[in-house]
């Protein structure tokens, strides 16, 4: 089997390169560079990891060491096979490519958005591999208000809601000019290019409950930090309350901007993670 050219790193890559490595039998692309403690992102849903680039660039900068792969579906990642297309899956996949790339050391896990829910799944079922956990805007919540005020499960949340918000979130100034170009560059060609693996992942976006297994990760004493933006359109704040509330020790950390404020802020999402990086819960590891 022939695999994809590595490209070589360019100046204006700040310390950023592309690399290819084989996960369950096929390839897969990834963004690494940096030295000092082992920070991996997992994207949103519908984008892949170049979308995040300057904010992985930032968190280079402060010294980290980051791995940011593309989800399978995505940005040219191959799809899971329709019978592990769940969270699950999704988090197996990640536990496989962190072996992969040859990480020996617990890392400090980031997900944002649909990221953060497989991000909890991957905590969950691989503790090996994960010694501190950052869900931003996370997916995972158990809760929504409908349009009638009512707090309901998020399971009914329809998917126009969804949509209608998103957009929302996209259209204010100034944060426009900078996340929609690469919400279009990258979240359109997912949904082309792999039709039937996007609306699976939408399924799971939808209806992923990880209050139960956040509340485990608790249990064992996992590091934990939220992070959620005041005017975030997509994930609403009682979702996010659900997840507080899972244990306790949980860390929150609330921000300026909408649900994709990390592409449009960076700097502002450096000094989240690196103050995430000092959280230790007060009862320690159990």
């Amino acid at each position: 089997m022939q695999f994809p050219r590595q490209h070589r790193n360019r100046p204006e890559d700040s310390g950023l390169q592309w690399r290819t490595t084989v996960v369950d039998g096929a390839p897969s692309r990834y963004l690494v560079g940096g030295t000092g403690p082992g920070v991996v992102l997992l994207h949103g849903f519908g984008l892949a990891n170049r979308t995040y680039r300057k904010a992985l660039e930032e968190l280079v900068r402060r010294g980290m060491r980051v791995h940011a792969p593309t989800m399978p579906g995505f940005g040219g990642t191959g799809e899971l096979p329709a019978d592990r297309t769940s969270v699950k899956g999704y988090a197996a996949w990640v536990a496989a490519f962190i072996r992969a790339v040859g990480i020996t050391e617990p890392v400090t896990l980031i997900g944002h958005s649909f990221g953060g829910a497989v991000a909890i799944m991957t905590a969950h079922d691989s503790p090996d591999l994960v010694g501190r956990l950052v869900l931003v805007n996370s997916v995972g919540g158990s809760a929504w208000v409908d349009g009638r005020g009512m707090l309901v499960a998020m399971t009914r949340r329809p998917l126009w809601d969804w949509g209608l918000h998103l957009q929302a979130d996209l259209l204010p100034v100034p944060e426009l000019t900078r996340v929609l170009p690469v919400i279009l560059r990258d979240g359109v060609p997912a949904a082309l290019t792999h039709p039937r693996a996007f609306w699976r992942a939408t399924t799971l976006v939808r209806t992923a409950n990880l209050t139960a297994e956040l509340a485990e990760l608790g249990r064992r004493g996992l590091p934990t930090t939220i992070v959620w933006s005041k005017e975030d359109n997509v994930i609403p704040a009682a979702a996010t309350q659900t997840l507080r509330a899972a244990h306790e020790e949980i860390r929150t950390i609330t921000v300026e901007g909408r649900h994709c404020w990390l592409i449009a802020d960076p700097t502002r999402f450096g000094e989240v993670i690196s103050e995430a990086l000092t959280f230790t819960p007060a009862t320690g590891a159990a």
